[in-house]
């Protein structure tokens, strides 16, 4: 799954960068925070945090196929999945809560039934002890695009996955 996560873009470039990705990925795309920007560019879901339109309210409007995540820290009653974090210290996201460590994502994993991806400073060498306490899957940036071959870095990061 990739997710398009760009705050500061307007809704007509949101929507056009979505196309393009739906278009030339054979994985789902995910927007962040705008379900209609999704549905516009046909995505196949949202991620909503706890300032983003609630999960219940989305379920009344969106297709029953659609993807919602939530951020562990919205109400995610309904959610398909959480995303939990920041595990370890992130520069991706401004004003990002403190890092959780792994045994904070595994309590806050015990609190959910939907599966739960670690977000934040994920690099290949934490997915096998996330993978262990509890992790569906794993969201990175930096571990990828903060990187001189973004493709071998996620080829690394899914072998560990496989591992």
């Amino acid at each position: 799954m990739v997710q398009l996560r760009l705050k500061n873009a307007d809704a007509r470039t949101l929507v056009d960068v979505g196309r393009a990705l739906v278009a030339a990925l054979p994985v789902p795309v995910i927007v962040n925070d705008r379900a209609d920007v999704a549905l516009a560019c046909g995505a196949a879901g949202v991620h909503v945090g706890a300032q983003d339109v609630p999960i219940a309210a989305l379920r009344h409007v969106l297709p029953p196929t659609f993807v919602i995540g939530a951020s562990v820290r919205a109400d995610a009653a309904g959610a398909d999945y959480v995303g939990i974090g920041p595990i370890f210290m992130t520069a991706s996201k401004a004003n990002a809560p403190a890092a959780i460590g792994v045994d904070g994502f595994k309590a806050l994993c015990g609190t959910t039934s939907a599966p739960a991806v670690a977000i934040g400073g994920v690099t290949a060498e934490h997915v096998a002890e996330l993978r262990a306490a509890g992790a569906a899957g794993v969201a990175v940036i930096a571990a990828i695009f903060g990187t001189a071959d973004p493709e071998a870095s996620a080829r690394r990061i899914r072998e560990a996955w496989t591992r």
